[in-house]
């Protein structure tokens, strides 16, 4: 049974859809089956995995308001390997809707369980905001995969994070728990850069991932070419990142973890 993995934080630009993309390439890369489900109305993971989201027939929109079945809106992509629930602005509707549906917070859960034996990862790209679809996701997954810049803000709203998977835990999810946090667009000549991650080492220990993610012109450019880094140049620094950490994620599965102190 595959492990599904939420990709979030509930502030923007810190590299959730570079990661998505670029982590389900790299597991690719080491002969396991993914599937990338796109849940941010911008749609930018579908774009950046080279599926036209304007063109589309069926997305997770449908799959959530239930119109349609989820073997039926997933996609192969042509390049990455990886396959994809796609979205585009249509989701935004999905918000309002899912309001007004029967067990609104599970649907995605519900929708995963008939696929996930089909993969060994599961990765879910999470709109920037905690709204009913970062919520659906979050009671889909097995484990969080946190991206964050080292800066001062970003300690700040992760520790917002943290309370808000916990709320999750109590109430709709209870296997629910961090699967790392990933420290992306990383200079180590910047001290605040050092200290911000020295500090996260402190709290979080193992669950900090060892592999951090450079500043990559590649990694920038890749998603315009609707092409992983992994594919677009897989000897750049961002792709070779990205493929230690699919590593480093696939090892940890057999690790005992640490609790994260209060």
């Amino acid at each position: 049974m595959g492990k599904i993995l939420a990709v979030t934080n509930q502030k923007g630009g810190v590299g959730k859809t570079t990661t998505c993309i670029n982590l389900a390439a790299s597991l690719v890369a080491t002969k396991r089956r993914v599937l990338l489900v796109d849940l941010d109305p911008q749609g930018n993971a579908t774009m950046g995995s080279g599926v036209a989201k304007n063109e589309l027939e069926r997305s997770v929109y449908d799959v959530l308001i239930g119109e349609c079945e989820i073997e039926r809106a997933i996609q192969a992509t042509e390049q990455a390997g990886y396959d994809i629930l796609p979205a585009n602005g249509d989701l935004t509707a999905a918000e309002v809707e899912l309001l007004d549906l029967s067990s609104k917070e599970k649907r995605l859960a519900y929708a995963l369980r008939k696929v996930q034996d089909n993969y060994d990862f599961i990765l879910i790209d999470c709109p920037p905001s905690l709204n009913m679809l970062t919520v659906n996701a979050l009671a889909a997954a097995n484990g969080v995969v946190i991206p964050m810049q080292c800066e001062y803000y970003a300690l700040e709203g992760l520790s917002a994070l943290i309370d808000t998977i916990g709320r999750i835990t109590e109430v709709l999810n209870p296997g629910l728990e961090i699967e790392g946090l990933l420290r992306t667009m990383y200079d180590p000549r910047n001290g605040l850069t050092n200290d911000v991650s020295a500090q996260l080492t402190q709290h979080f220990g193992d669950r900090v991932y060892r592999t951090v993610i450079p500043r990559n012109v590649r990694l920038a450019e890749a998603p315009s070419h609707g092409l992983p880094a992994m594919v677009y140049d897989k000897q750049s620094k961002g792709a070779l990142a990205y493929l230690a950490l699919a590593g480093e994620l696939i090892r940890k599965q057999e690790k005992p973890r640490q609790a994260i102190s209060a």
